[in-house]
């Protein structure tokens, strides 16, 4: 049931540009994930980012390039987000093992379709 996914609203910024998105929270994804799209938004030029990463699954077959982003979520603290900036175009934005869920604890009840977020 793709409504009750859990989706986390934060804010990404770089360079003075800044954005309103949600993630969707994914503990079965190795990294973090950015859509082209919004790493357009963000300002991010492609051509700049040089640093290559190779992404498993259904995103094997795009080229994607690691980028770090700060990341606000709630009231906490900012952190800094590494991503992998996907050339895919219908990708939500992913938030994984590296390294989202070194920054902060979430909790899952899965049959109330709620979850809590807490820095580390």
């Amino acid at each position: 049931m793709v409504d009750q996914m859990p989706y986390l609203p934060l804010t990404l910024s770089f360079n003075g540009q800044s954005l309103n998105t949600e993630g969707l929270l994914d503990t079965g994804a190795s990294v973090n994930v950015l859509p082209y799209e919004l790493g357009l938004q963000l300002s991010l030029i492609w051509e700049d980012e040089t640093l290559s990463v190779l992404l498993a699954g259904n995103l094997a077959q795009f080229e994607a390039r690691a980028v770090v982003v700060d990341a606000q979520v709630s009231s906490f603290p900012t952190v800094n987000l590494a991503f992998a900036w996907t050339q895919a175009t219908n990708v939500p934005l992913i938030l994984g093992q590296a390294n989202f869920f070194l920054e902060f604890d979430v909790c899952f009840f899965r049959r109330r379709s709620e979850f809590e977020v807490c820095p580390k």
